[in-house]
């Protein structure tokens, strides 16, 4: 073994990074941005919500004594992205990190989805993922370095018992691919790009009133018997942004409980 100096615990810390989050005013994207505000960056919050998601987000963010911006936006506008990603190096400095979080489920036969439905889903869950990259990564090839991590799904993986959702399978199976395809792409040029794929995970998209009946049967197929919880995203995500990943780049990490071992 080559001589090395280790810091183990300052290969998490995020300190001097400026990071762009999409999806940012809810459930996984929200703690997200939390984390990794708590780990040194500061963050640029983007969403098209019009709740007070982002401001939530924000307040938090500047509890954790780092900075943070606003931005109200479509991912699947590339002009909206550009301008988030200019704003964003005005504000706060040299874009180095991004997370996009940022995409939508529902579920319907195949044999009965209507084009419009199908086009949206992968509008939002697949296009929005490459203009994202697209915008982020024209901004870390000037600055020399970044890393992206992109949210997809255990069910880009396997194929979810009792939910007829082809059109969600295959965005997030493209998302997975796409951004392998991409780390290639850019792997000698500074930037990393790997994917999370998160189990059933209790958002609040899964938690309510009317899923109580769903979610128990996620949790009784899923092998540790229990759903993850939003901030067990958050670890894996500073992991494959952070320097303790120097070496990792066109992966995708499944944190799902064990799902995809049966």
């Amino acid at each position: 073994m080559s001589d090395i100096t280790l810091n183990a615990p300052g290969l998490f810390n995020l300190s001097g990074n400026v990071a762009l989050v999409t999806g940012a005013g809810s459930g996984i994207g929200q703690r997200i941005a939390m984390g990794l505000a708590q780990c040194g960056a500061d963050v640029a919050l983007l969403d098209r919500r019009s709740d007070d998601g982002l401001a939530t987000t924000a307040d938090f963010i500047t509890k954790a004594g780092r900075r943070s911006i606003q931005v109200a936006a479509d991912v699947t506008s590339s002009a909206a992205l550009e301008d988030a990603v200019a704003r964003t190096e005005a504000e706060l400095g040299a874009l180095t990190l991004a997370v996009n979080a940022a995409g939508i489920a529902n579920a319907c036969p195949a044999e009965d989805m209507e084009e419009a439905q199908f086009q949206m889903l992968m509008d939002i869950n697949l296009k929005g993922v490459f203009l994202s990259c697209q915008a982020e990564a024209r901004a870390m090839l000037k600055n020399g370095r970044g890393s992206i991590v992109n949210i997809a799904s255990m069910s880009g993986v396997i194929v979810n018992r009792g939910l007829d959702q082809c059109h969600y399978n295959a965005s997030k199976a493209g998302v997975i691919h796409m951004s392998k395809s991409m780390a290639m792409e850019w792997v000698g040029r500074g930037i990393r790009v790997n994917t999370i794929s998160p189990g059933y995970t209790a958002t609040p998209m899964n938690t309510r009133p009317e899923m109580v009946h769903q979610t128990k049967l996620f949790e009784e197929q899923t092998p540790m018997q229990r759903m993850a919880g939003v901030d067990e995203m958050v670890g894996p995500t500073v992991f494959l942004l952070s320097n303790a990943a120097s070496f990792v780049t066109g992966v995708d990490l499944l944190v799902d409980g064990g799902f995809c071992c049966w």
